[in-house]
Parts: C-alpha cells; sequence; structure tokens
C-alpha cells in the first residue's frame, strides 16, 4: 500500500472504496451542508483546499465556482482516482501528502474543507498548525464531524465509539477559537442492500448486524457539527 508517511488509516474509503462511493452519494441530498458553508464563507473565486479528499467526490463541485481547488490525500490509489475524475477540470489539482505535512505554500489557500477526515479532535494539533501556515488572512476553515448527542446515525455512532467522548471533543475545537453549527442531513439510499453494506464498513459485524436489524427503510437521520474559524 503506497502511503504518505504519518497518514493516519482511514479503514472504510481506504478498504471499501466503491461502497464508500455509494455512502458519499446518499449523504445530504439536500446539500444542507454546501449551503451553510457557502453562507459562512463563499468559496466563490477563490482557491479551496480539501483535506483528506479521497477519491475527489467533492472537488468538481468546488471547482464550478472556486479560481482554483487543491485536493489532498495521503491514500496514492485514491489520489489516482481523484485525478482521474478532476481530469479535465483545468482549476483542479490533486497531490499525495497528509494533513500534518500539506504540499502547499504558505498563505495559499482561502478556504478550507475538510470532512470527515484527520480532524476528529484531541491528537490533530500538527494539522491545525498546517492550518495556520497555508490560510491566507481573511480565509476560513471547516471541518465537517459527527454530532454523537443527537440523530440515529449519533446514537449508533456512540455505540461503535464509546471511547470518544463528544464533550471533550466540543471543548477541544471550542478552546481553540472555532465555532460549531449543527447542521441536521441525512442519508437516502436508493435500495436497502446499499445501505446495509454502508453500515457494514462503517461499524463491525457484529453492531451491523444489531443495528440494521432495528432499523427498517434506506434513509437514517444523521446529525453534524460543521466547525469553522476565521483566519
Amino acid at each position: 500500500m503506497n502511503v504518505s508517511p504519518g497518514a493516519v488509516p482511514s479503514p472504510n474509503i481506504w478498504h471499501h472504496t466503491s461502497t464508500y462511493e455509494t455512502e458519499n452519494r446518499a449523504v445530504d441530498p439536500e446539500g444542507r451542508l454546501e449551503a451553510t458553508m457557502a453562507a459562512l464563507a463563499d468559496w466563490s473565486g477563490r482557491t479551496v483546499l480539501d483535506v483528506g479528499c479521497g477519491t475527489g467526490f467533492h472537488l468538481p463541485r468546488f471547482a464550478q465556482r472556486a479560481a482554483s481547488v487543491v485536493g489532498v490525500e495521503p491514500h496514492a490509489d485514491l489520489v489516482a482516482l481523484a485525478r482521474r475524475r478532476t481530469r479535465r477540470l483545468a482549476n483542479v489539482d490533486v497531490r499525495q501528502g497528509t494533513a500534518q505535512a500539506l504540499p502547499i505554500p504558505d498563505r495559499s489557500v482561502d478556504v478550507v474543507h475538510a470532512r470527515w477526515a484527520y480532524f476528529f479532535g484531541p491528537g490533530c494539533e500538527p494539522g491545525l498548525a498546517e492550518l495556520d501556515r497555508v490560510v491566507r488572512r481573511g480565509g476560513t476553515a471547516f471541518v465537517i464531524d459527527n454530532d454523537a448527542t443527537r440523530s440515529t446515525f449519533g446514537a449508533w455512532f456512540r455505540r461503535g465509539y464509546p471511547t470518544i467522548d463528544p464533550v471533550a471533543v466540543e471543548r477541544f475545537w471550542s478552546v481553540r477559537g472555532w465555532t460549531r453549527t449543527p447542521v441536521d442531513i441525512r442519508w437516502s439510499f436508493s435500495s436497502r442492500a446499499d445501505l446495509e453494506s454502508v453500515v457494514r464498513i462503517e461499524f463491525t459485524r457484529e453492531l451491523a448486524d444489531q443495528l440494521l436489524a432495528g432499523h427498517d427503510g434506506t434513509e437514517v437521520d444523521y446529525a453534524v457539527n460543521l466547525w469553522s474559524k476565521g483566519f
């Protein structure tokens, strides 16, 4: 596996790439996260950095309005997929690297997007230092993470990751000057089989079986925290 040194493993997308693509398509069909970010810091005509861009799922959306978009991803196979996805977009550049050693110059980006990637609270201080280095004055960084205190998925997350203390995570961001904006989204799958496949890459087999046995249909209500900081 060709992965940048120091990368934090992401078992779902690294090992189940096609299923994670299904998950990406199911997340937030109304586009509430994008609308909330745009209301806080519009990226039209600006430079956007997507940290942990994976297969580049979000890069084309940013590229529609941004002057330029840089995706950074530590996993070489995913970098190749992201480059293939954006090969016809002249304003998109995908680079291999990590959040704690971003391969971009000082003060070179205006808006940073990190969605379920690296920045999960305590332990991500090296990556935060890199944001201080690369974001221009007047820029904004966004970090999207699960809100484990509410929603169906939040309850699932608490069961799957009981060692993660949502109160401690919120304190971590707040004392560092980040602002929390709660956003209610949902998973909406085209089939039950798709939902089940995604649940099985996010949780252990035993827990996935339990969660699926107690949940009907193809949709899951899902709460997230959008953390933002101005520079």
